[in-house]
């Protein structure tokens, strides 16, 4: 059973998908919900179906007292790297939220603090917080929404299917159509017996 709150009702959970893709942004959520606030289906984005991610969206969104989406795209990812990049993302998703929070909690182990804001960061913190579990689920499905709408424009490479993640048919098509604009060119792309140039 999830947790309602850290320390605060006055609480922003953040977190942020596509960390460890090849392509497309990485795109971060920021929610604080309202006290008292529960959801028996509300979980951790990753043991929870496609299905569930989209039927949850609208009901967060609905009950969140306030949210944030933003996304860092491969240009801004290869200039200030990968880590940087989620920090970011997770930043802008929290200018976004029309409510101050008294305090942040992070999915993860490292976060770069946020300006006059305490935060926390908690290991596996979308499985035990509601409002990281939240934001975990929009990140989700706002970067599941836009790889599948890039995936019309470059469909060899199956992004509404891999969201961009290194799968063996991703490495694939990647071996065999080169690179796009919304591949990350400082990722490895292809293991080293696969070298491309780029």
């Amino acid at each position: 059973m999830l947790k309602a709150y850290y320390k605060t009702h006055l609480e922003a959970g953040t977190d942020e998908a596509g960390r460890g893709c090849l392509a497309g942004p990485v795109t971060a959520a920021a929610v604080i919900l309202p006290k008292d606030y529960s959801n028996d289906m509300l979980n951790d984005s990753k043991i929870l179906t496609e299905i569930k991610r989209n039927n949850l969206k609208p009901i967060i969104e609905t009950d969140a007292a306030t949210f944030g989406i933003a996304q860092v795209f491969p240009e801004e990812i290869d200039d200030i790297n990968i880590l940087n990049a989620s920090f970011l993302a997770m930043h802008r998703a929290l200018d976004q939220l029309t409510t101050t929070p008294e305090y942040i909690i992070v999915d993860g182990n490292r976060f770069n603090p946020y300006p006059n804001i305490p935060h926390t960061c908690i290991v596996k913190g979308d499985g035990k917080y509601l409002s990281i579990a939240a934001a975990s689920v929009l990140a989700k499905t706002y970067r599941d929404a836009y790889m599948e709408k890039i995936h019309l424009e470059y469909p060899m490479y199956n992004w509404k299917k891999n969201k961009g993640y290194p799968t063996k048919e991703h490495r694939e098509a990647i071996r065999q159509y080169g690179i796009t604009k919304y591949h990350r060119k400082s990722f490895k792309q292809l293991p080293d017996q696969l070298k491309l140039d780029i």
